[in-house]
């Protein structure tokens, strides 16, 4: 199947051509009839799999046959990362259309606030905007959506795990009831399930490859003890030849730590976290995503909003307590049917939670032996057990071998 057979608006048509798409993913090519026959839709699929495509590309087509000037579409997102990433993928497929668009979302300063109060003023057709910021616009009185034809919630599990449950009902309450509602998740927990209950009609439903890695990830991991965890990091990331890595920890703390590590052995790395400004935060994505910066380290918050192809490497420094956040973080690499290495540190109080994770996948996840270099590191405390895991795999060295790219589908 090719793009051509929905039968797209020829300006749509020559965008979608103009980015170098060619053949619909199985979520587009599933969800995009069902959304240009108007109806309501709760799709599941995992992060990396084109459901942004699948719910923007329809829309898009609505507004350039309406050529309506007025608010037809919401798109609501977890994170501003996200949000501005998807209305970079509406300015490049709708560039032939004349459609336009932007991201409404916190932080910043007033220059921020009022450039987007002039975009909603001057009747945008798509807006694309994280919750609270969005509700601001709407008690003040400056946003109206009277006009509103399609909400798309993109990772609406994402936004109910960080609260935005009661400031999505309050959004919705501003809208028409006479419209169409996508819901896309990740997962589909009895929450999404209620929430989709509430507030659409009838929806058709889609699952793709629930809960799973891509198919083109090679997951490995390390049993070793905490003071091992960095000098192996450091060695991964000397001796291999990834060109594109992100690191996952659990706290701030631990990512301004690394970076600092990291940054003392003369690795080319850098740190995302809450505490810079958002003008550091975009830099710093800019750079990783233009590939002048190799690694960046990162809590869960970057691993659903951060869309950036070709990472060949994931490393999760500290196992997530969420075996879904799991699924999120190894979603960064291997996209749109490439291959990637996902390698995650298991120490002994995380086994619960590798069992949890192996549960999830429904497979166990290969355990690879330390190099030995690194076996006379002893841990600061006495936990045997640490040691005798790893006597499970002979040790060897970290093998360089890149994984090879079979990428023939250049969509996101």
């Amino acid at each position: 199947m090719t793009f051509q057979d929905f039968n797209f608006n020829e300006q749509l048509f020559e965008g979608i051509q103009s980015m170098g798409f060619n053949n619909p993913t199985p979520i587009q090519e599933m969800a995009i009839p069902v959304v240009l026959k108007g109806h309501d839709l709760i799709a599941c699929a995992q992060t990396g799999t084109g459901k942004t495509g699948a719910y923007l590309l329809p829309i898009l087509n609505f507004i350039s046959n309406s050529n309506k000037h007025h608010t037809s579409a919401l798109v609501l997102a977890p994170t501003r990362e996200l949000a501005q990433q998807i209305d970079q993928q509406v300015e490049g497929l709708a560039y032939f259309t004349g459609i336009s668009s932007i991201a409404v979302f916190g932080g910043g300063d007033g220059a921020v606030y009022e450039q987007q109060r002039r975009g909603i003023q001057n009747n945008v057709n798509i807006i694309i905007a994280t919750p609270g910021r969005l509700i601001a616009h709407l008690t003040s009185g400056v946003l109206k959506l009277n006009h509103l034809t399609h909400l798309i919630l993109d990772e609406a599990d994402r936004m109910l795990d960080m609260g935005f449950s009661d400031d999505i009902k309050k959004i919705i309450s501003y809208l028409p009831k006479n419209r169409q509602t996508l819901l896309f998740s990740a997962t589909m927990p009895g929450r999404i399930r209620a929430l989709a209950k509430a507030i659409m009609k009838e929806p058709e439903q889609i699952n793709i490859a629930l809960s799973q890695p891509a198919v083109g990830i090679d997951q490995q991991i390390y049993r070793l003890h905490d003071q091992q965890k960095t000098p192996l990091l450091q060695l991964i990331l000397r001796d291999s030849a990834y060109a594109s890595t992100i690191i996952f920890a659990s706290r701030k703390e631990i990512v301004k730590s690394l970076y600092k590590e990291l940054k003392a052995i003369k690795i080319n790395a850098n740190a995302f976290h809450s505490d810079l400004e958002q003008r550091e935060r975009e830099e710093i994505l800019l750079q990783f995503k233009n590939k002048q910066l190799p690694v960046i380290i990162g809590t869960d918050a970057l691993s659903r909003g951060i869309d950036v192809e070709g990472i060949d490497l994931v490393i999760n420094y500290d196992v997530p307590g969420d075996p879904e956040d799991y699924i999120h973080r190894i979603g960064r690499t291997a996209r749109a049917a490439t291959t990637g290495t996902a390698i995650t540190f298991v120490n002994h109080r995380d086994e619960r939670k590798l069992k949890n994770i192996e549960q999830l996948i429904e497979r166990p996840i290969r355990l690879v032996g330390l190099p030995d270099e690194l076996a006379a590191i002893q841990p600061s405390h006495s936990h045997s057990t640490d040691q005798s895991d790893n006597k499970r795999k002979p040790n060897r060295r970290f093998n360089k071998k890149k994984p090879k790219n079979n990428n023939t589908n250049t969509q996101k």
